[in-house]
């Protein structure tokens, strides 16, 4: 059964104690981005030759200052990722259950105000659907759904999961949140990585733009990580979609202090980022202050200098062009020949998506762009005993 709306306020207002949602929000993140307003050039000199950088360094480095010394930041990001990850990119593919959703979330095309056509997989569908991806290569899928407690609810997603786990070895969820009892049923299902995009730090924008539904409690969201990681999850993801807020250093800020607290707390598991910008979709979201290539490039290139061993992941959301070009500098996952509307691989679908990709290469195309690049694509690096 899902969560009532009494279960859902009855809910601890803030996080666990001692849990990195909890450090994160005893982080002085109002602090760390005034130190990106007043960072000096040897600020950012004295950043670039520590042989570790802390978030007051990844602040440096989001600095005007720092931009101009892009090149530099890139050839040292560049560097240091070859150094800790080699030349190994791995590649996933978004496998999307559903596009059913009774939350209103005013930048998402699944939003539940939009009139679109809706569609739910069935477990065999999506059996179906990750028989075609792994043809074609795949041997991590991620699943994506709505949030829909009836039609998506905790039952559903264990089955789909079960339905799957012989064919793919890797299965990681995006989906809405849950508790730790319910993550650990996932587990032991046959799903390994969590996705979580907490979409935005800032606690007023995230009000303005959850207006109803579940998503609105910004703590329980935040904290979902933690529980994830609790019920043995070994991958954790992360990230702001960028262009929701209107800061994009104050984002950047918070998802390199969430993702080094996780680090610190669950060191078992493998924490990643993601850097994803929002995209068009239905219902015609415009970000009030988007962010551009360069912002982006400064970006990913400070959290890779301050956090050394966090994944990077680069999805299709960006052009072919840029995803090429963003490869060396710190990216360590990319999914590729993407779908986002539910089904898509096995046969065509007339759902709608959650939004358009900017990179409609296949698989194969991309992996071929890697080698010639120098680059090892990786399709599995993990099996279950």
């Amino acid at each position: 059964m899902g969560t009532t709306a009494v279960e859902l306020e009855s809910r601890p207002t803030g996080p666990p104690p001692g849990s990195a949602a909890a450090s994160l929000l005893g982080t002085d993140l109002d602090g760390l981005r005034a130190m990106v307003d007043h960072a000096s050039a040897a600020d950012v000199e004295r950043a670039l030759r520590l042989p570790r950088r802390g978030l007051a360094e990844l602040a440096v480095l989001l600095s005007d200052r720092a931009g101009e010394r892009l090149e530099e930041l890139a050839q040292r990001a560049h560097q240091l990722t070859v150094q800790r990850f080699g030349r190994a990119v791995r590649l996933f593919a978004p496998l999307y259950l559903s596009n059913e959703c009774v939350s209103t979330c005013t930048y998402c095309g699944f939003s539940a105000g939009n009139d679109i056509v809706r569609r739910t997989l069935s477990p065999e569908e999506v059996r179906a659907e990750t028989e075609a991806l792994a043809a074609r290569g795949f041997r991590h899928v991620l699943l994506v759904a709505g949030e829909h407690p009836r039609l998506v609810g905790k039952d559903y997603l264990v089955d789909c999961v079960r339905a799957i786990a012989p064919v793919m070895p890797e299965i990681s969820l995006e989906v809405q949140v849950w508790d730790e009892a319910t993550y650990r049923r996932l587990v032991d299902a046959g799903c390994d990585g969590l996705v979580v995009y907490q979409e935005t730090y800032d606690r007023a924008t995230y009000r303005s733009v959850h207006l109803k539904g579940k998503k609105r409690n910004y703590d329980w969201r935040l904290a979902a990580p933690d529980r994830g990681a609790a019920a043995g999850m070994r991958r954790l993801g992360l990230a702001a979609l960028l262009g929701l807020h209107d800061d994009w250093r104050a984002e950047a800020l918070a998802v390199g202090a969430h993702a080094d607290a996780l680090v610190r707390r669950w060191w078992r598991s493998e924490v990643s980022v993601a850097l994803p910008r929002l995209r068009p979709a239905a219902g015609g979201y415009q970000p009030a202050d988007p962010v551009d290539d360069r912002a982006l490039v400064q970006l990913l290139c400070a959290l890779r200098l301050t956090l050394p061993d966090v994944g990077i992941t680069l999805s299709t959301r960006e052009p072919a062009s840029l995803r090429d070009a963003l490869v060396p500098l710190g990216v360590t996952t990319m999914s590729a020949g993407s779908h986002t509307e539910p089904g898509g691989y096995a046969s065509p679908s007339d759902a709608e998506p959650q939004f358009s990709i900017g990179d409609e290469r296949p698989p194969a195309e991309v992996a071929a762009f890697l080698r010639a690049a120098g680059y090892d694509p990786v399709w599995k690096d993990w099996q279950r005993a």
